[in-house]
């Protein structure tokens, strides 16, 4: 009988130390939500992300993606992170604004950028970093900025000059900066969900948006649109984030062969953005639904002159400081 106990003991203790080298074995897990189709510049994003991840983690780190807002709505999801619920987001940059980190609405500011090299300036630069730096108090770690691409106009009338404008109705994401872009070139800015666009437009409930032509094509927006002004006025990006306690709980390994993974995967996304949106203007063009317009140099010239007030309204929200160092950045670092 004693023996019978002692066996019985000796098997416990060895299921109990079977069980806790399984749970150290086991895989860290990364919920990475996002709120769009995976055939987009984000998901592939995502994806590719976690392919890198469990390749360069061995599979200590096991990546779950959850496209389309499966888990959670889009003005819910940073809350789930903050609350730990999930350990990955890539939200627009728009939606720091209402978290309290207003700095990021420098990136709505209208012509800010004039072109991809001064943006990877500012987001592969100090400023980048800084920026980042605004959400540690939220209890977010902020790993790299995506592309979703520079923005253009749509409209069923032509916009060519900023009279065009007058009294439409133009839906904008939430945002105070672009409301301001709005109402200075004289249209109605109407905050509305991107998912509502297409028939917003098809009703008439407005009467046109600003958007990358990637997010344009797969929405149809060119079927109820009968113009698109190529403006490039302004940029649509996305900061890939994680909950700092999470984060600053890995292993330093991990920590840094996720860095790793993230940072080609970063590279990866970018260029999908590129290609989407170039291919989804020569998609739009071959439809023939919607007729495309290049602005003349005096038009864009036009164009920023009624849009340089928005930059000077908005310092006192985004900080002066903030837009004084984005524009030196993106200038190479002289001004």
């Amino acid at each position: 009988m004693l023996n019978l106990t002692r066996r019985a003991l000796a098997a416990g203790t060895a299921l109990m130390l079977l069980s806790g080298a399984a749970l150290a074995q086991a895989p860290i897990v990364i919920k990475f939500s996002h709120v769009v189709a995976p055939d987009t510049p984000k998901g592939r994003g995502a994806d590719k992300f976690k392919e890198l991840a469990e390749k360069y983690t061995n599979g200590k780190v096991k990546v779950e993606v959850y496209p389309n807002s499966q888990l959670f709505k889009d003005k819910e999801e940073v809350e789930a992170l903050q609350l730990g619920a999930v350990q990955m987001l890539a939200p627009s940059l728009a939606k720091f604004g209402p978290l309290g980190a207003k700095e990021f609405e420098v990136f709505d500011l209208p012509y800010i950028l004039p072109d991809k090299a001064a943006l990877r300036r500012v987001t592969d630069g100090a400023l980048g970093k800084r920026l980042f730096d605004k959400l540690e108090t939220k209890g977010i770690t902020g790993l790299a900025y995506w592309d979703n691409g520079f923005k253009v106009m749509s409209a069923n009338k032509p916009l060519r000059m900023p009279a065009d404008f007058r009294g439409l109705k133009m839906r904008i994401q939430s945002s105070k900066v672009l409301e301001a872009q709005f109402r200075a070139l004289g249209a109605i800015p109407q905050v509305m969900a991107f998912s509502e666009v297409y028939q917003g437009m098809q009703t008439g409930v407005v009467d046109g948006s600003e958007n990358t032509p990637s997010n344009m094509f797969t929405q149809k927006h060119h079927e109820v649109q009968k113009y698109i002004t190529l403006s490039d006025h302004g940029y649509i990006g996305y900061a890939v984030i994680t909950n700092k306690k999470f984060w600053d709980g890995l292993p330093a390994e991990i920590r840094t062969e996720l860095g790793k993974a993230m940072k080609e995967a970063t590279v990866y996304a970018n260029q999908v953005a590129d290609k989407d949106n170039a291919d989804a203007l020569d998609e739009m063009r071959k439809s023939g639904k919607t007729t495309f317009i290049t602005l003349t140099p005096e038009e864009k010239a036009a164009w920023k002159t009624a849009l340089e007030p928005v930059t000077a309204d908005m310092a006192k929200r985004v900080g002066k400081d903030v837009i004084e160092e984005f524009q030196k950045e993106a200038k190479g670092g002289t001004q």
